[in-house]
């Protein structure tokens, strides 16, 4: 019986708590959305395979409305992705209007459908306050409107809550991930650019100044 729902997106955060939940024997299974970001056709084969290997059921939601409708750059109908630290002015031009809420959303109508009693998603203490779908207030909330709208059936659970993205890092290296087989940069080239936010933020978090991070960048 499937106990739990993890959004997997094919990043390194969702996909070191997908190990976790496997090395604590929880039966899991795997939602990942194709909603038209830049970076989707790097991540989603990479959600593939990490759920192939771990022998998790794993399902892909195309939501082509969000490509379609919604403003940010970080879709493919948008603008170029900017370079710079998540804290630059620009970067709020990443953000994918309710984007999280969305998907958790479809996560929790899956979890009740599947008699599943939560819904897991990798968001941690240092997601930024550009994107007001990570903040811990709006997860509060949104845990306890999926409780009411199931009758208390689902909650929705943010294990990494307390946890910034180089302790992620640290975890997923002592449980053996492969961080080569994870994806990060949101202008989904053939290698990571090295200079985008989420570059930026994936060398901190694997210790690139340490020698420690495995990923190519082109720069």
């Amino acid at each position: 019986m499937i106990e739990s729902i993890i959004i997997l997106s094919g990043g390194m955060d969702s996909t070191v708590l997908l190990a976790k939940q496997i090395a604590q024997n929880i039966q899991i299974a795997a939602l990942s959305f194709d909603y038209g970001s830049k970076h989707n056709r790097r991540e989603l084969p990479l959600a593939a395979g990490a759920c192939k290997n771990y022998g998790v059921p794993h399902r892909i939601i195309e939501l082509p409305f969000i490509n379609q409708l919604f403003k940010s750059s970080l879709l493919q109908s948008g603008q170029a992705v900017p370079n710079g630290r998540y804290d630059a002015g620009n970067m709020k031009k990443t953000v994918v209007p309710f984007r999280n809420g969305i998907l958790m959303a479809i996560a929790v109508g899956y979890a009740e459908s599947l008699d599943a009693k939560c819904v897991l998603i990798g968001s941690h203490s240092g997601d930024h306050f550009i994107y007001p779908d990570c903040r811990p207030e709006f997860n509060s909330a949104f845990s306890r409107a999926a409780q009411l709208g199931t009758g208390g059936k689902v909650s929705v659970e943010f294990p990494f809550s307390d946890m910034d993205k180089r302790q992620i890092g640290d975890l997923g290296r002592s449980l053996d991930v492969d961080y080569t087989r994870t994806w990060t940069c949101y202008k989904g080239a053939n290698v990571h650019c090295g200079v985008c936010s989420a570059c930026d933020e994936r060398k901190y978090a694997l210790r690139h100044d340490e020698g420690k991070d495995p990923t190519s960048y082109a720069e």
